[in-house]
């Protein structure tokens, strides 16, 4: 049972010192997310779990842009390539309960070292030039959905393994962008099943999913506006350099300036 945020909850967060930054973050994250398809978890939650904590910054997350893309991803449905999507979304529920039980576990700070970590490595990987050029056989496109998954339930972020294997093959920008927001879409109601099982899911969460998916959503509706016309090669170069900022930003050493 989840209990609805009320206005003491809603004042309580817009009064916290941190709020106007997060508003910040909220923004430019929901940009980002409607230009690419992604990239909002890989800005965000770094971000955000340097200002608050990361289980504060998967939760509210997860429901910001559950509400901010189902418009935008349902006219994507016809354009996603199902024979990729289906297999790495089934993985990837597999996967989640595992991320889940590490959110609930682990030390915040540790799991903040992870997402660094995770963001570093695989930016590493795409600056080194490999990409995935196989055809997307079951057994990778298991791997690919079962790491995402658990990222997705730990730190809701599920992108970077799907996002190199997508970008390295043969789709275009159209396909690529409709391939990750289906299964970033599907993974949203597969995360917050689980989410709402374990108890994250509070009204605090919900008072600040609220307010910060208004920014959000605004600044989504302005970079989906953006996408249209750009080329295969801006969109693939703008992918990249969301994945470098926020490999970057996700540092914890920078914890001093935004807390």
């Amino acid at each position: 049972m989840i209990d609805f945020p009320d206005m003491a909850a809603l004042s309580a967060a817009i009064s916290d010192r941190r709020f106007a930054a997060a508003v910040i973050v909220a923004a430019l994250s929901g940009f980002v997310r409607g230009f690419s398809g992604f990239g909002s978890a890989l800005i965000y939650i770094p971000l955000i779990a340097a200002i608050y904590e990361p289980r504060i910054a998967a939760p509210t997350l997860l429901l910001i842009d559950l509400a901010g893309s189902a418009p935008f991803t349902i006219r994507e449905l016809a354009r996603c390539n199902w024979r990729e999507v289906a297999p790495i979304t089934t993985a990837a529920a597999l996967a989640v309960p595992l991320g889940v039980m590490a959110l609930v576990l682990i030390d915040p700070i540790v799991l903040r070292w992870f997402i660094a970590f995770l963001v570093l490595t695989l930016l590493a990987v795409l600056v080194s030039g490999w990409r995935y050029h196989g055809t997307p056989s079951l057994p990778v496109s298991l791997g690919v959905g079962l790491f995402a998954g658990f990222g997705s339930g730990a730190v809701q972020i599920a992108g970077p393994a799907v996002i190199i294997f997508w970008l390295g093959g043969a789709s275009n920008a159209i396909t690529v962008r409709a391939n990750l927001m289906v299964f970033f879409f599907l993974m949203d109601f597969i995360t917050g099943a689980a989410y709402v099982v374990k108890g994250i899911i509070t009204a605090d969460i919900l008072a600040l999913s609220v307010l910060l998916g208004i920014p959000f959503i605004l600044a989504m509706w302005a970079g989906a506006r953006w996408f249209h016309g750009a080329s295969d090669t801006a969109y693939r170069r703008a992918a990249y350099a969301i994945i470098a900022v926020s490999a970057l930003a996700s540092l914890p050493l920078w914890d001093r300036w935004l807390r």
